[in-house]
């Protein structure tokens, strides 16, 4: 009970460590299992959290092999996840850099990974290519602090961005097929199958294996979507059903062909997430919170049972080949797959050194390393702590180098530009259409889910979120983001949109619509956070927008000029002001307290109607 309740809470208290500390969650968790495990063991004689039964202590958690089925499962479902990210449109929407660096650049780690491995220490061909699928893996959860912490410029945040969120799931994928390879041709061997048949009876059986995998996970997917779809599955019920159905696929291919689960669940994410799917977004958010708990909950439990011995084997050699993965096979990688590409050579060289390894590679090394032993496969012992020392390793140089290379190298941006709008209506989306085509980064944010659609369809980014709820923090989207406007059509909703999210996306600006109270008393609160226009809130702006829906430009001649211009706007009600331009291309938010330095040639951006040639005063 002390255990169970102590993993628990450790691996909570970890994961709000690594919130405060703005690190990568799993540099914690391993630090933890490590002390109450094999560290605890070498200094008092037992482990302080034992995960594997002792029946002369009578201590321990999992009892045969039930540890190893934990493990299985709680993998299962962070693959799933994983395979919920690999949409097939954003694929084609990432630049070649990124497509090269995702499929070059894997093959690139598998290969170099492997020769270290196998020339340095010595391990077979099968373990050695199998770590090097393994190290293929960065994942989101280890990138998204450091790019949350470090103000990268676009070129490079959009790089590990999508390198994170694409290579998780396909690194996972080449792991699990190769690990159905080895334990394949294990059978294979086992059956005396001679030097001719061998080759020939080990791809029989992993065309099985890869078949039951696809057609099982694609059909899981397919008759899931359809249930959901058809309104067949209550909404109260719909993530644990989707979670037992998840558990259902993975335990229906072990029972037709043993180790064909883990890539039938790979499969059935990715499938989910590529079909039309309306709740797609709630079933990923209820997966997230899952694999939350159990990443704690395992990261523990596989850091605490390793044992003294595994950490003996780590030495110079480990230690070489670390250094090669680091300094010599990510930089190949990274310098072959953008070759020809806009990176300049600073920003290739900063995409190298960042390179961290994460849950997934740390997961299923684990996992693989503990059957593999237990099979008596020769070299099998090496593959969790080499795993765990890369892992380690890249979490802990990048976390603590990534601010220092980035200052060192200029790759840092000058300041957070991007805009966040909090509401997805008409208004909204004809002034993130002009912000957009002025060079400028938009993300829009509506809890509606039409609302979202009808900004994707006209090309602009957008997200369903609640400002209630949501903070935003770990969406890769939202990091050059730097002024926040809130524009929904209700006033509260605004309030707590500034209140909740100005620390975070506003800390250039964050503006709201007026109020219809404030339009009334003519009292505003904030004079200085004020969208645009003391005089117009929601509604005056959505008749504007409804009847005259285009954004126009209009050039100053001096500061009178504007004053007059203001003037005729206010009194006419046809035109809102949105922006003052200057000739260098600066753009400024206009606020009902707003004072500009006009120059000649500055330009004044509104919404409505549009102006006469010269406004003429009367």
């Amino acid at each position: 009970m002390v255990e169970l309740g102590g993993i628990v809470i450790l691996g909570i208290a970890a994961q709000w460590l690594a919130w405060k500390a703005g690190v990568p969650a799993i540099l914690p968790l391993i630090l933890i299992g490590l002390a109450v495990g094999p560290v605890a063991e070498y200094f008092w004689g037992h482990k302080l959290i034992n995960p594997e039964y002792d029946s002369e202590t009578g201590h321990g958690l999992f009892a045969g092999e039930g540890l190893f089925h934990f493990v299985e499962l709680s993998i299962a479902v962070i693959l799933f996840e994983g395979g919920l990210t690999l949409k097939r449109s954003e694929i084609k929407r990432v630049g070649p850099a990124i497509g090269k660096l995702i499929t070059l650049g894997s093959l690139v780690t598998f290969i170099g990974g492997g020769l270290a491995a196998h020339f340095v220490l010595g391990l077979s061909w099968q373990i050695s290519f199998l770590f090097g699928a393994l190290i293929i893996v960065t994942g989101p959860t280890v990138i998204a602090p450091i790019l949350r912490n470090v103000p990268l410029n676009k070129n490079v945040s959009t790089v590990l961005k999508w390198e994170g969120i694409l290579i998780d799931p396909i690194g996972a994928l080449a792991a699990v097929i190769l690990y159905d390879f080895i334990r394949t041709s294990m059978g294979v061997q086992a059956e005396g199958h001679g030097a001719e048949g061998f080759w020939l009876e080990t791809m029989k059986q992993f065309f099985l294996v890869c078949t039951v995998g696809f057609s099982i996970g694609f059909g899981f997917a397919w008759g899931l979507v359809k249930m959901i779809n058809n309104k067949m599955i209550p909404h109260y019920l719909l993530n644990v059903f989707t979670l037992a159905t998840v558990v259902g696929s993975f335990v229906f291919a072990e029972v037709i062909t043993h180790h064909s689960g883990l890539l039938t669940v790979v499969i059935m994410g990715t499938a989910m997430a590529n079909m039309n799917l309306k709740e797609i977004k709630e079933i990923y958010d209820f997966k997230e919170s899952i694999t939350v708990l159990l990443i704690a909950i395992l990261f523990i439990l596989l850091s605490a049972n390793i044992n003294v011995p595994q950490l003996e084997l780590i030495d110079i050699k480990m230690m070489i080949v670390f250094a090669i993965v680091v300094f010599a096979i990510r930089p190949l990688g990274v310098f072959l797959s953008s070759y020809g590409s806009d990176l300049t050579t600073k920003e290739k060289l900063f995409v190298s050194w960042v390179g961290p390894r994460g849950i997934v590679a740390a997961g299923i090394a684990s996992l693989f390393g503990l059957k593999l032993t237990n099979a008596g496969v020769p070299g099998a012992e090496f593959i969790t702590p080499l795993v765990f020392l890369i892992v380690l390793g890249t979490v802990l140089l990048n976390a603590t180098t990534a601010r220092f290379m980035s200052r060192m190298l200029g790759v840092q941006q000058d300041s957070s530009s991007g805009i966040m709008i909090v509401g997805g209506g008409n208004a909204s989306r004809l002034i993130g259409k002009y912000l957009i085509d002025s060079g400028r980064d938009v993300m829009i944010v509506d809890t509606n889910a039409q609302s979202v659609e009808k900004c994707q369809d006209l090309g602009l980014p957008a997200i369903q979120g609640n400002v209630y709820t949501d903070d935003f923090k770990d969406n890769f989207d939202l990091l050059s983001v730097g002024f926040l406007f809130a524009m929904t059509g209700n006033d509260n909703v605004n309030k707590v949109a500034i209140e909740r999210l100005q620390e975070n996306f506003g800390e250039n600006g964050a503006y709201r619509f007026v109020s219809s109270d404030e339009v009334t008393s003519g009292v505003i609160e904030d004079p200085t956070s004020t969208l645009f226009s003391k005089t117009d809130d929601y509604i005056n702006f959505s008749e504007v927008a409804r009847d005259y829906p285009q954004i126009h430009e209009y050039k100053m001649k001096s500061k009178e000029h504007f004053e007059l211009t203001m003037k005729k706007i206010f009194e006419k009600h046809e035109s809102i002001p949105l922006f003052m331009k200057s000739a260098s291309g600066t753009m400024n938010t206009i606020t009902s307290e707003f004072t500009p330095d006009i120059h000649e040639g500055d330009v004044l951006v509104y919404l409505g109607k549009p102006l006469e040639a010269e406004p003429v005063e009367e």
